[in-house]
């Protein structure tokens, strides 16, 4: 069987770069392409719960991530009007903060530099146009500038639209559930200590600590039934309109900072299986690309370094692709699959709350969220 010594990694996002990181360790050569021309990161902020740390530590950055974060507890969560219904989040596991609230942009410095650091070579505003199977011989691509590579395996880790899960598996369409999320960041208030969750009406809305001087708010609305565009002049006011639903000091304190439309992180929530299988021949599809799911389980980055640090240990064994690619798959598809399903089903009851109607008899929110994080703290 053919030893894997050469790599080729398509998309620098978090599960790329992860999985860069698992896999130099390992002494693989290790190119990673992205379409971006440099890196500049969409998003705010992001929630890293106890799994998702338990995962960086095996690459080596936990600790930097919790030290340029802010570690914190359980959530509290709240009416919109103020008034304590509870705490959300599962006991810390093997010594892990409940949570660490951190921006998405020093979360990707923090891999970026590691990559740098273990040998990672990175190649800007590139993709690839063609893959073909070489068997035996490996895969072989032509990039998006006419140039051609072959390596031993290629694996697409970019992200929901993956080009390479197009050019390997097919057409397939994300999933849009009905909902949307806004972002906002703002400097942190003195008595924000760990994150809060606000339930409205029409809406759900989150305060979390990014690190010690700033939090990130996400809003999560029903935007209608189609796949909605919202034009940035409308941002602003529609944004700060469902805030002004919860009659909280902290909540309205931050009406008057949301001036930026360009500020304003603004995103139709989607998800996405790959059925069946993640790979195919010499190709193996990861984190979005195959298993895309929405932020009601906060897991979606999660997964994806999860999926980084299991295909490193199954390449550690370099038994040949077909053989790693299998075990991947039986230690990774019902995990991710979980928290797919149960994300969905959790967006679908949160979309008929907002929408003023009934939930199915027997719905406990609760209880599929505690189950699934208490799954999700099993090791992987």
């Amino acid at each position: 069987m053919s030893k894997i010594n050469k790599v080729l990694i398509v998309g620098g996002g978090i599960g790329g770069q992860s999985v860069g990181i698992a896999l130099r360790k390992l002494n693989i050569d290790v190119e990673i392409i992205e379409i971006q021309e440099k890196f500049d990161v969409y998003g705010v902020g992001i929630i890293q719960q106890s799994n998702a740390l338990r995962a960086l530590d095996a690459l080596g950055v936990a600790q930097e991530t919790m030290l340029k974060g802010y570690p914190y507890g359980k959530v509290r969560m709240f009416t919109s009007t103020g008034q304590s219904i509870g705490e959300a989040g599962i006991p810390p596991i093997e010594g892990y903060p409940v949570h660490n609230g951190i921006s998405r942009r020093i979360l990707h410095e923090v891999l970026y530099n590691k990559g740098k650091e273990v040998g990672v070579t990175y190649r800007m505003g590139l993709t690839v146009d063609v893959i073909e199977d070489k068997g035996v011989a490996g895969v072989e691509v032509i990039f998006s500038d006419g140039t051609k590579g072959n390596y031993d395996i290629l694996i697409g880790a970019d992200g929901i639209n993956s080009k390479v899960r197009s050019l390997v598996f097919g057409d397939y369409k994300p999933n849009y559930v009905g909902l949307s999320v806004w972002r906002y960041a703002f400097k942190r208030p003195k008595d924000l200590q760990t994150a809060r969750m606000y339930f409205g009406k029409h809406s759900k809305l989150g305060l979390v600590p990014m690190t010690k001087d700033t939090i990130y708010m996400f809003l999560v609305s029903a935007e209608g039934a189609d796949n909605p565009f919202i034009k940035d002049d409308d941002k602003v006011s529609m944004l700060t309109n469902y805030m002004k639903e919860y009659q909280v000091d902290m909540v309205q304190d931050l009406i008057a900072d949301v001036v930026d439309a360009k500020l304003v992180n603004y995103r139709p929530l989607e998800t996405l299986s790959l059925c069946g299988t993640w790979h195919k021949g010499k190709v193996i599809i990861i984190g979005d690309g195959a298993h895309a799911t929405i932020p009601q389980l906060g897991s979606g980055a999660a997964l994806a370094i999860e999926d980084a640090v299991v295909l490193g240990e199954e390449l550690r064994k370099q038994d040949g692709a077909e053989a790693v690619f299998s075990r991947f798959m039986e230690r990774r598809y019902n995990r991710c699959r979980m928290v797919v399903e149960n994300s969905e089903l959790l967006g679908a009851w949160e979309l008929l709350t907002f929408e003023g109607k009934p939930l199915p008899e027997g719905a406990n929110m609760g209880a599929v969220m505690g189950k699934t994080l208490m799954s999700l703290a099993a090791p992987i």
